[in-house]
């Protein structure tokens, strides 16, 4: 109805009545006058100040105009010399208010997201500079026409609803305002339409300005239209010899749609004034061509230029005449001036629109960190992360963001309904912002008197919010606002505001009455109420606490509470009576020290320092205190016993009680935000972040890591799954400012402002190398994509070259002065081609891009992209490089004019040019692997290119970061991005899959051998984008057909290396097998094995299990046959007795098991690497314990291993780098067939039901294979078909066969779906898990899924066979779950019971579990270390071991049966090593272990009480040695750095330290007793320290009497390395157990032996000869034997009387660790994780 009443149009100032002001308003200089021109009364604005002279209607901002008409018609001239702003308030459909502005005060286009600013120009055509200024002499009359719901679709996407609010300011006249739904044209009445048949909408008689007779309406007046009508700017106008004053409007917005154009008459005269009003352009130069030159007479016209969907510019095609100049009252004669418009042709490219969606953001805070609030639920937290307001679900960790500020967010408050949110913008002059908190939708944005906003309060309805913060002159201002209105289409209204000289910390408004507040600040404790339009305050008389500084406060929760409670720096906590104004209790925390350590403690009394308390709040029960010293309390109200405390990583910033008063959300300072649930006192970190500028990214593909460096000093590494952080490496002395990681290795490297590059290990956070060739800051980082090389920049233009294909890197080259010293820290800064065969970069100078030969820096090209651009004034500069894919070899070139150059890497000729990228030069750019879309960042701005358009590529812009991008990257599987600056953001593509099905198909192909035939099958490859959705589970999934494919015979030749593509990218599945990056890839070929009965060690035990296996489990309960495997083991292990047996052969890694149904038969795959070439697959006779085949087909990894039901055939499936699926003869072990699969495949099995079916699960599809037998020859026939819609595009990862066909296939999003494959039917899906499920087990009625969220299920799927016959009718509730487990880590393996009661599991974390569902209990059967181990000692008594490794843990075992007894975990440090107290200490019952970590501290473990006695920090760096004394009194420690430090275990003090070895980290520290006089010193104590390098000293000391004396000295040279070796060998020397007076060193010289050198003759009296370098040394007790490890992962075993020695296999690593037992009868060797404990037999 309210388009109805104001159809045609509506005089707005006779419909409010304007002259009587009672529904508008009029501010200053406003007056009516009687103007000549038009000769009638007209209203005049003027004045200094706009913002002060101004029409405003409606009369108030709550009230609304609500005028839908399309057009608004603005008849009105600007005052001459005099500027004006006109106001616009719109309202949108979803209710959100935009306000748009024009002015000739603007000088550019300026847009957020409720807020357009157009600038008007006028010209008089003499000068083209300062085109924003005041208005010329010769102003004239204007019809101003805005297209109102154009504005809103162009320029913010947003669809119209109606005119809220108009307001006029000076300096103008102005007649009236009208607004239509008809498009009128000003210069037309309606008899002259009517007389000349005109195809327009003449204007009203009422709106129309006079025309003297005889005289055209052009003479007199102007019409400008806006928008034009068109979506393009024209690129010039048509010139003539007549023009008339006419609009031109410059923007470029492709999406727009062409209109209708405009037209307008002509008019001859000698110079035109032009009035332009510029939109937002294409780029922000200033625009050129587009005004006429002095003298010059032009005709204007309405040109519209039309864009296609990628806005594209297009010419008008035609044009008719323009009028005749003469007019007679009886007509218009003549034609009139038409242009023909024809829209380019739309192309597909860039949709959708947009193409990119934030999806989550890393980072906390920005401006402040104290704002992060519950939402009254409980279940989610919002916070601000700089400009971004997040608010993140607790239980999914999803994001969903706030989005429209453009500075960082200063303040948050959320009102008791959470209906709406307040939000404060730190710059000021501040910008509130109100949300409807369910829709995200801003309701109203407005500026608030307050200058800088530094708190918000919003009442629990709602309607009353509280701003804080200082005016203009630094005094305190409290303003609240009335937010009744706001929801329904209003304004927030100021209510009262008043200025104070207190100090305010902390507002809060009270819940049981919304008219009183509290505040507290420095010095005072104040009362506030709004009454009658005012706020009034009252201080609290505080008595002598009266000096304190207050810092938050809290109302207590219960109705009846009159508590307000205060807390203070100082400690204290105040209880105050707000109705009585008075204090009634106080409290302060103090800090005191016991003898166990400092401990927190209340206490009444005011003696002594107190805590600084930063944070307080209160529920009904409890009160949540928040303290500078990093702890969060939890107190009772009366605050008689402390309940809870939780130590954090930084200064809390604020605490806050969720509503039901069971979890406490805490802050800190550096970043921090997590939340303590109370009753299981639990805390959960929910975001860590960096606290500056983020500077660099480096993204890693095989873990799907993440790495970032920052000014805050850090390097974090995420995951970028989860974007949860992994590892936090801080530098206080340099500042990181690159990275890079290694494209194979788990390894990273990381350059410093020093010039140093760490290279650090991703398995323990440690760092490998240090090079230190460079001398500035470190400006680029890149390693090849092969691995081989690493390349690194810094400021004084040096450039290195490393070899980093092993895990420790060693520098090349180092060339000086190549790399431009101007260029900043940016990934940009290197690039390498995708071939790693060249490498580019900025210098020697800053106008020369240089590419060299990555292999031997040889230049091959210099390109000086000064000289590209000839027809530019000024040189340009290259600013960032980037390679495309090749082929063909194309670099991209960042330039300082704001270009993107495309050079030819070969020739160095320009391939095409992006002129006008960004406003200012693009600092980083990135290219997707399919070269599809080009990244470019500048300033706070990303843009997208469609990259593959040759000609004007079109782009989308998105914004959100508050500072400038500092790097844009592509994730690794390409369905992602990356942004860094103030945040990490992390964005989805959102690319349709449909884009991308027409791209060709490689066939399957199937291989054969000479008895087989070949089949090839063309099937359509499924799309790597990311799905629209996930997939929700369906009840009734549509019907699955399944089909016979086409079968074709073959050649009957065999090539395994036919049909190979490129490595292919892994798939986004945990099924698929990770092999460990071994620290020593390198193995020894042809050992000798010792003969059999002459062996000295005997293998009696392994410690741990292999968890990067996948179905590496084998147990038969009628048998009780049980197996797994360790390393490159598989190890056999009676259950009753634990004795255990090893079967040796496979030179790599384990990855899969399977036993064929008689269990006589075992068969196991590793993968390729070591000693061979391709996977092998060893057959094995399981009563026998002997291999009796090998085969070799696989090239990379074997997936999975399968027996058919009758054992005759063994069916092997290769990973997503193999793709192959081989059939071999269990009766002659021949391949009978060989097919490569289009996609990776995850899963197999064969059907219980049916000996010939074989099915396959993976990326897109489900395929079966049936089995047909002809005599001899074998062949496979295909069906296959894509898996349901219902899946989207996940995959399906696992399956297992049920009741009799059916199948059971679970997915990556957690679903199983059940299919019929008698008809070929999905008929039933349930949702089973969070995660992929990559484990399916069913028997009966028994269904068990394991899954990568930990989860271990038993579901209930009896009634699934009756399910079948109801088809769609089908209901997943028939489905429930039993019982529910949850492990240490993703489930890979299980096998259970036929009955399903009771199975073994393997997880990831190297354990393997007894389940019993019957008991809902597990029970650890196998365990060992996660990472690398360290060390072993023994207890004095040898009836414990223990073991330390880099996951933090130490581990006490028993060694009579090597189960795990104790361990002492340690979060987030290695455990590097390890001493155990000796016998003589004096308390043989209390036992204690030493042990450093790598933040340099040492613990002290008491093993009888299984508790930490105490921790000291002897070190600043990394321990790496550490022993007691010969009496058990003292512990030396050595570190990184060199130093030994002196420490008292009973006293926790260090007391000596010593500085000799400095520079080189100490690698063994050995102590022995001596005679008092021997060697001439005196001392009771014999001790050594051995350094990397090269250097032992050792020691005679009595440490009761604080004696050292050095009694020798040794200095080796530096070993001669062979070239495939790129690490030094550790420095090791030990004592001689059997002649004291001799040391034993290894790895001390240049050549690999093991010296002997004689304490009393001070020389080397015996050498034997290794041969290689030795990583471990122990030498027998009481034998003279010798163990030596080496990184060739064999074990010899020396005896060194005789010199005759043996060798041992088996590990899967380096041996980095053996260690005697103290009687001799036991040896323990170590290779990374793994643990073998040897029986000596011949001692």
């Amino acid at each position: 109805m309210a388009r109805v009443w104001q159809h045609p149009f509506i005089n707005v100032f006779r419909h409010f009545k304007v002259d009587e002001w009672k529904r508008s308003t009029k501010e200053g200089d406003v007056a009516t006058v009687m103007d000549k021109t038009l000769k009638c009364t007209v209203y005049r604005v003027r004045g200094s100040v706009s913002a002060s002279n101004y029409i405003q209607l409606p009369k108030t901002s709550t009230q609304s105009l609500r005028l839908t008409g399309r057009y608004l018609y603005l008849l009105f001239r600007p005052l001459s010399n005099k500027h004006f702003v006109i106001h616009l308030d719109l309202a949108t459909e979803d209710s959100q208010v935009i306000r748009v502005s024009l002015s000739n005060l603007f000088k550019e286009f300026k847009s957020t997201a409720t807020w357009l600013q157009f600038p008007f120009i006028c010209e008089t055509g003499t000068s083209r500079k300062d085109l924003a200024g005041v208005a010329p002499p010769a102003a004239r009359w204007t019809c101003l026409q805005l297209d109102l719901q154009d504005i809103l679709l162009v320029y913010l996407n947003r669809r119209y609803s109606h005119l809220k609010s108009v307001r006029l300011c000076a300096s103008l006249l102005v007649q009236s305002l009208y607004t239509s739904d008809l498009c009128f044209n000003p210069a037309v009445t309606v008899a002259e339409a009517r007389q000349a048949k005109l195809p327009v909408t003449p204007i009203p008689r009422e709106m129309a300005f006079p025309v003297p007779k005889g005289e055209r309406w052009h003479d007199h007046y102007l019409h400008i239209r806006f928008p034009s009508g068109s979506p393009a700017a024209p690129s010039e106008l048509v010139q003539r010899n007549c023009s008339p004053p006419e609009a031109v409007f410059l923007r470029h917005v492709p999406q727009l749609l062409p209109r209708p154009v405009a037209f307008s008459m002509s008019r001859q005269d000698s110079v035109s004034p032009v009035v332009q009003m510029l939109g937002p352009t294409a780029s922000c130069q200033a625009p050129s061509g587009l005004l006429p030159e002095d003298g010059l007479s032009c005709e204007y016209s309405e040109v519209s230029i039309v864009s296609g969907p990628r806005g594209d510019r297009q010419e008008p095609l035609a044009s008719s005449k323009a009028t005749d100049k003469h007019a007679a009252g009886s007509g218009l004669q003549g034609s009139v001036r038409k242009l023909a418009v024809v829209p380019a042709a739309p192309e597909d490219s860039f949709l959708p629109d947009p193409i990119l969606r934030l999806k989550r953001v890393i980072g906390f805070g920005g401006h402040s960190t104290k704002w992060a609030l519950w939402t009254k639920d409980g279940a989610a937290i919002v916070y601000p992360c700089h400009a971004v307001i997040v608010v993140l679900c607790i239980d999914t960790r999803e994001q969903c963001f706030f989005l429209g500020h453009t500075d960082k967010v200063s303040a948050l408050a959320l009102d008791g309904s959470n209906s709406l949110l307040a939000s404060a913008q730190a710059r000021p002059p501040s910008m509130l912002r109100l949300w409807d908190f369910q829709t995200r939708s801003c309701l109203s944005l407005f500026r608030s008197p307050v200058h800088t906003v530094c708190s918000l309060s919003f009442s629990d309805s709602g309607t009353l919010l509280c701003c804080i913060g200082k005016d203009h002159h630094g005094k305190t201002m409290v303003v609240a606002w009335g937010t009744d209105q706001v929801g329904r289409g209003g304004e927030a209204v100021i209510l009262a505001k008043a200025n104070t000289d207190v100090d305010i910390q902390a507002f809060e408004i009270a819940f049981f009455n919304e008219t009183r507040m509290a505040s507290c600040g420095r010095g005072s404790v104040r009362l506030w109420r709004l009454r009658g339009g005012g706020l009034r305050s009252c201080p609290v008389d505080l008595g002598e606490y009266h000096a304190l500084e207050f810092t938050d406060l809290a109302f207590g929760k219960t109705q009846d509470s009159r508590t307000l409670y205060i807390c203070s720096r100082s400690g204290h906590i105040l209880e105050i009576d707000h109705q009585r104004m008075a204090v009634r209790h106080v409290r302060r925390l103090l800090s005191t020290q016991t003898p166990s350590g400092p401990l927190l403690q209340k206490q009444a009394s005011s003696s002594g320092p107190g805590i600084a308390i930063s944070s307080l709040s209160v529920s009904q029960a409890e009160c949540a205190v928040g303290s500078e010293d990093g702890y969060l309390r939890l107190w009772p109200l009366d605050f008689s016993s402390e309940l809870l405390e939780a130590e954090h990583e930084g200064p809390i910033s604020s605490v806050q009680l969720s509503p039901d008063g069971l979890r406490v959300l805490s802050t800190t300072s550096s970043g921090h935000l997590g939340f303590l649930d109370i009753p299981s006192r639990e805390y959960s970190m929910l975001v860590r972040s960096h606290t500056a500028l983020v500077l660099a990214l480096a993204t890693e593909c095989n873990r799907g890591q993440l790495a970032t460096v920052s000014r805050d000093h850090t390097v974090r590494v995420w995951d970028l799954a989860t974007l949860q952080q992994l590892y936090d490496l801080t530098s206080p002395e340099e500042a990181p400012c690159a990275v890079a990681f290694h494209p194979t290795q788990p390894v990273f490297f990381c350059g410093f402002s020093s010039g140093a590059i760490h290279s650090f290990s991703l398995e323990a956070p440690k760092v490998l190398v240090e090079h230190r060739c460079h001398r500035g800051a470190i400006t680029g980082l890149v390693t090849s994509p092969d691995g081989s090389l690493l390349f690194s920049a810094c400021s004084q233009g040096t450039l290195a070259q490393y070899h980093c294909a092993a895990t420790c890197c060693r520098v090349l080259r180092v060339v000086a002065n190549v790399v431009c010293r101007d260029v900043r820290p940016s990934p940009n800064t290197l690039a390498i081609s995708g071939d790693s065969r060249l490498l580019a970069f900025t210098g020697p100078f800053k106008y020369t891009v240089t590419i060299m030969d990555a292999a031997s820096l040889d230049d091959l090209l210099r390109i000086d992209v000064s000289t590209l651009d000839l027809a530019s004034s000024r040189l340009d500069t290259a600013v960032a490089v980037c390679f495309g894919p090749a082929p063909p070899s194309h670099l991209l070139v960042s330039t300082s004019s704001n270009k993107v150059v495309v050079l030819d890497a070969t020739s160095g000729c320009v391939v095409r040019e992006l002129s006008g990228v960004h406003p200012v030069a693009c600092s980083s750019l990135a290219l997707s692997r399919d070269s599809r879309f080009l990244l470019t960042a500048a300033d706070r701005a990303i843009k997208v290119w469609d990259y593959l358009m040759q000609s004007d590529p079109s782009c989308q812009v998105y914004i959100g970061h508050s500072e400038p991008v500092q790097a844009v990257a592509f994730t690794p599987d390409q369905q992602h991005l990356l942004s860094v600056g103030d945040a990490i953001f992390l964005w989805d593509i959102l690319v349709s899959p449909e884009s991308v099905r027409g791209s060709p198909v490689p066939p399957l192909t199937c291989e054969a051998g000479p008895n087989a035939r070949q089949l090839e099958d063309v099937v359509s490859r499924t799309s790597e984008l990311p799905r629209w959705q996930v997939p929700v589970p369906s009840q009734a999934p549509p019907k699955l057909s399944i089909c016979a494919g086409p079968s074709e015979g073959g050649d009957g030749t065999w090539n395994p290396r036919r049909a190979r593509t490129l490595p292919a990218a892994r798939p986004d599945s945990y099924k698929h097998v990770t092999a460990r990056c071994k620290a020593s890839p390198q193995e020894a070929k042809n050992v000798s094995s010792p003969t059999a009965g002459g062996e000295w060690l005997r293998l009696k035990a392994v410690v741990g299990y292999t968890g990067n296996g996948r179905a590496n489990v084998i147990w038969r309960p009628d048998t009780g046959f049980f197996a797994y495997t360790c390393g490159c083991l598989v190890v056999v292990e009676d259950l009753h007795s634990g004795s255990q047996q090893h079967w040796l052969g496979h030179s790599g890694e384990i990855s899969t098991l399977a036993l064929s149904h008689s269990a006589q038969v075992l068969a196991s795959a590793s993968g390729c690497g070591g000693a061979a070439s391709c996977c092998q697959i060893r057959i094995w006779d399981v009563p026998g314990g002997s291999c009796q085949q090998l085969l070799s087909h696989h090239c990379t990894a074997v997936q999975a291993l399968a027996f058919s039901l009758d054992d005759r055939l063994l069916v092997t499936l290769g990973d997503y780098g193999d793709r192959t699926l081989a059939l071999w003869s269990m009766a002659t072990y021949e391949l009978l067939s060989s097919t490569h699969l289009p996609e990776p495949v995850h899963g197999m099995a064969f059907n219980p039901w049916d000996a010939g079916e074989l099915a396959c699960v993976g990326q897109g599809a489900l395929t079966l294979w049936l089995l047909q037998q002809r005599g001899a020859n074998v062949s496979l026939q295909l069906h296959r078909e894509p898996i349901p819609e219902v899946v989207g595009a996940g995959e399906l990862t696992s399956l297992c066969y049920g009741a009799m066909s059916l199948l059971y296939c679970g997915s990556n999003a957690g679903q199983v779906y059940v299919w019929d494959t008698s008809v070929g039917r999905c008929f039933l899906a349930w949702e089973a898990d969070d995660g992929e499920i990559g484990v399916l087990l069913c028997s009966g009625s028994r269904l068990v899924s394991g899954s990568n969220t930990r989860r271990l299920r038993l579901w209930a799927v009896g009634a699934v066979p009756e399910l079948r016959h109801k088809g769609s009718g089908a209901r997943s509730s028939s489905v429930f779950m039993e019982r529910e487990l949850t492990l240490d880590g993703a489930i890979v393996s299980a096998v259970f019971h036929d009955s399903m009661d009771m199975g073994v599991v393997g997880t990831t974390a190297g354990t393997l579990w007894y389940v019993s569902w019957a008991e809902g209990t597990s029970t650890r059967l196998i365990s060992g270390h996660r990472s690398k181990v360290n060390e072993v000692v023994f207890s004095p008594s040898e009836s414990h071991c223990a073991t330390c490794g880099d996951d933090g843990s130490v581990r006490v075992w028993s060694l009579s049966s090597m189960e795990l007894v104790i361990q002492f975990q340690v979060l987030n440090q290695s455990c590097l090593c390890l001493a155990w107290s000796p016998p003589s200490c004096g308390q043989p019952e209390q036992q204690h272990m030493a042990a450093g970590y790598s933040d340099g501290t040492l613990r002290v473990f008491n093993v009888s009480r299984i508790s930490m006695e105490f921790k000291m920090h002897p070190h600043l760096a990394a321990l790496t040695a550490v022993t007691f004394s010969a009496d058990g009194q003292t512990i030396l420690s050595g570190d990184k750095d060199g130093l030994v430090a002196v420490s008292r275990p009973h006293t926790g003090m260090t007391f000596c330290v010593l500085s000799d070895h400095r520079g080189a980290p100490i690698s063994a520290i050995q102590s022995t007793t001596k005679e008092y006089g021997d060697f001439g010193v005196k001392g009771t104590d014999l001790w050594l320290a051995a350094s990397g390098d090269q250097r032992v000293s050792i020691w005679a000391s009595n440490w009761l009497q604080d004696c050292c004396e050095l009694v020798d000295w040794l200095s080796f040279p530096a070993p001669t390395l062979m070239e495939a070796s790129d690490c030094s060998p550790p420095s090791l020397a030990a004592f001689c157990p059997w002649d004291r007076t001799l040391l034993v060193c290894a790895g001390l010289g240049q050549d690999p032996e093991v010296v002997f050198y004689s304490l009393c003759q001070k020389q080397v009296i015996k050498k034997i000869p290794l041969p290689f370098f030795a990583m471990s040394l122990s030498l027998s007790p009481r034998a003279c034997f010798m163990a030596i490890g080496f990184a060739e992962h064999v074990l010899r075993l020396v005896d060194c009387v005789s010199g005759a020695s043996q060798d041992f296999a088996g590990h899967d690593d380096g041996v980095q660790l053996c260690r005697f037992a103290p009687s001799a009868s036991l040896l323990f060797t170590a290779a990374h994780s793994e643990i073998f404990v040897w029986e000596v037999t011949d001692c």
